[in-house]
């Protein structure tokens, strides 16, 4: 029995060998993924739809007027932010704020806030309208962010919105933006030895007075529109 029984053992122990080795040769030769599909070259597109803000990256050909706008923008977007951008419902408003990002109750729209014009279109383009977000035609989102420019004042009635004007309008607060951060622990390079002692690390700045975020002062937030 016990030279049966490790006849049996040794048997087993080679029947593994050599399926590990089979194994080991075949992933060699090709590694598997047990799940999902190579993704097809317009499948990637579907998805590739971000936009840069520097330079309009991204934009898509196409074109849409700001009488255009209008049309679109009142039928798909006046019902939350109002026929003119000034909010409605509780929503927040696109147009006006001018001179209140430090005031109490500062009003962060397209025209007192927003940095880049190439990034409106991409913020609808992907979210919007609301309860459907990209069913707009590009044509129809290029007109919308047309609209909402020429409601603060930022371009012209007739603006035409496309991948070659856009990245050239000036928003009124692009320059108020700070593009390098100024917190030093964001340019510490990492280690994996001679790594400082933790007990040594030490806060030695904090954005607590540098006007980077406006506090609030007054009393709690109402609710009440802005």
């Amino acid at each position: 029995m016990c030279s049966l029984l490790k006849a049996r053992v040794a048997k087993g122990v080679l029947f593994t060998l050599l399926m590990t080795g089979a194994a080991r040769g075949y992933a060699a030769e090709k590694t598997l993924y047990v799940y999902g599909v190579a993704p097809t070259s317009a499948q990637i597109a579907d998805w590739d739809i971000d936009v840069r803000g520097q330079d309009g990256a991204g934009l898509p050909p196409g074109k849409g007027s700001v009488d255009d706008g209008a049309e679109i923008f009142s039928q798909q977007c006046a019902l939350c932010h109002g026929t003119f951008g000034e909010g409605a419902n509780r929503f927040p408003k696109l147009a006006g704020g001018d001179g209140t990002l430090t005031a109490e109750r500062p009003e962060p729209t397209v025209g007192s806030y927003w940095p880049f014009a190439p990034t409106l279109f991409d913020y609808i383009n992907r979210a919007m309208p609301m309860q459907a977000p990209r069913t707009l035609k590009t044509d129809e989102v290029y007109a919308v962010a047309a609209y909402i420019l020429n409601l603060n004042n930022i371009v012209p009635n007739d603006f035409v919105a496309d991948k070659d004007s856009l990245p050239k309008v000036k928003m009124p607060n692009h320059d108020n933006f700070s593009w390098k951060d100024p917190r030093p622990d964001t340019h510490v390079e990492p280690c994996m030895t001679k790594c400082a002692d933790p007990r040594d690390v030490k806060i030695v700045s904090t954005a607590e007075g540098g006007s980077l975020t406006p506090r609030t002062t007054g009393p709690l937030d109402d609710m009440r529109p802005k």
